[in-house]
């Protein structure tokens, strides 16, 4: 089975222009992406999608491959569709192009569900809240899944709501079934090209979370657990704890 790992990347940015090329530690932000993706075990290729000629370059200058896409698209999965649609392989992973710490085993982690059942479309990751400042915060995306692990439903909400059980001390953790959502997507391919042409729905539109299109047209969703930290750079001032993390290694 092949594997490629697709890594969207646009220079514009509303909070920080030109974020995949800012320096860590003397290597861009999306060379260390890419370094980190490649030590995958399961991946066969990786590929920065861009729709800037400056990343092409930079990705190109440390060898890595890249390819120019559209400079219209409303998504990364919709940049991430039009790279697949020339590629020959079974399953396409996205990787947020500003995570510079993902642990490789995060994407084996996300990849397995799919190559053990063929009739999963799609497989996503997780990771326990632990502070309840995190779980009441609308940038946060929550996770609630069903016992099997397939999602069913995600939100910037707090979910699943503790009734009968909401702390004084936002700090503790009482709610075992708080899961943060990891923006990581597995998707067989042939399953992203046919998503990636849905109409927007509902309830995808009003928590502005594009995975929800999936789950209301009746796609399954695997969610895997995982311990790792997921730390992406958000703002300028996230280089600093990137490279701090980097330097204590």
């Amino acid at each position: 089975m092949q594997i490629a790992v697709v890594i969207p990347a646009r220079f514009a940015s509303n909070r920080f222009p030109g974020k995949p090329l800012v320096n860590i530690l003397g290597k861009s932000m999306i060379e260390r992406v890419c370094e980190r993706v490649s030590h995958c075990q399961t991946v066969d290729r990786v590929i920065v999608a861009t729709d800037d000629s400056r990343i092409r370059q930079a990705v190109e200058a440390f060898g890595g491959e890249a390819w120019m896409t559209r400079s219209d698209h409303a998504s990364g999965t919709d940049r991430l569709a039009e790279v697949a649609e020339s590629l020959q392989v079974d399953l396409v992973v996205n990787v947020q192009g500003d995570e510079p710490l993902i642990a490789p085993s995060m994407i084996d982690a996300a990849v397995a569900p799919l190559l053990e059942d063929a009739d999963l479309p799609m497989g996503t990751l997780k990771s326990p809240i632990k502070d309840w400042r995190e779980f009441r915060d609308p940038n946060v995306v929550k996770v609630v899944t069903d016992k099997f692990g397939d999602a069913l439903y995600f939100s910037r909400a707090p979910i699943p709501f503790p009734r009968d059980d909401w702390p004084d001390d936002l700090q503790s953790a009482n709610n075992p079934h708080a899961y943060r959502h990891i923006g990581l997507y597995v998707y067989r391919r042939d399953f992203l090209l046919r998503f990636a042409a849905l109409p927007q729905s509902p309830l995808e539109i009003l928590e502005k979370l594009e995975q929800l299109r999936a789950l209301e047209h009746g796609y399954r969703i695997r969610v895997v657990e995982t311990q790792e930290p997921c730390i992406g750079v958000d703002t300028p001032e996230d280089v600093a704890l990137v490279e701090r993390l980097l330097a204590e290694g």
